[in-house]
């Protein structure tokens, strides 16, 4: 069976597979697949641009693919290093993980059900190495400014909004925060609050 036949059990049971397998083996597994991901993503750029392809939500181009996979795998890495109680080394390639995280602003709203707002935003963030990163007119009433590893952390759902540096300027960019999902699927029930009590929760 393909993947695209049943992309849930196919997931699950490629986990499950994996899981069998001695560590070493694996992971020289993994490396050698995502050499071989990569290299089939570029090569598909460019002999055939312009096509998109099947995914959990709509078709993605070569270089939406890639970078979905990135954050999927940003977001798990914070998974297992949150496990073994580490301290992940962020660098400035969380940027992409910030790129489709405001990208899929409108499908936050649009997947809760919500209408999706049409006034620009404007997302400036700070990344590891002090560099700058934005999105969208700096001209903007709705705007997102702080940490990139804060919002990179926000849209994947790995930590709650109270935890993180972020500022939100005007009421739809206020909104945003609360329910930004970088990844396809239904809405998430994100992280609870590791620094604010129910009582002095944000309403």
């Amino acid at each position: 069976m393909v993947a695209i036949e049943d992309p849930t059990g196919f997931v699950d049971r490629s986990a499950a597979e994996g899981a069998a397998v001695p560590a070493t083996e694996l992971l020289a597994h993994w490396r050698d697949q995502r050499a071989g991901l990569a290299a089939a993503l570029r090569e598909l750029a460019a002999e055939r641009p312009g096509e998109k392809m099947p995914w959990f939500g709509p078709p993605m181009s070569p270089v939406s693919m890639a970078t979905a996979r990135y954050m999927e795998t940003w977001a798990h890495g914070l998974d297992v290093a949150d496990a073994l109680g580490l301290d992940p080394q962020d660098d400035d390639g969380v940027r992409h993980v910030c790129h489709i995280g405001a990208r899929t602003r409108g499908f936050a709203f649009v997947t809760r059900g919500l209408e999706a707002p049409t006034a620009p935003f404007h997302v400036k963030l700070r990344l590891p190495s002090g560099a700058t990163w934005t999105d969208g007119p700096e001209d903007a009433a709705q705007r997102v400014e702080g940490p990139a590893v804060d919002f990179a952390r926000l849209v994947t759902q790995r930590r709650h909004r109270d935890d993180l540096a972020l500022t939100a300027t005007g009421a739809e960019a206020d909104r945003w925060l609360d329910i930004a999902q970088a990844f396809a699927g239904p809405p998430g029930q994100g992280r609870a609050s590791l620094t604010t009590t129910t009582e002095g929760a944000r309403p």
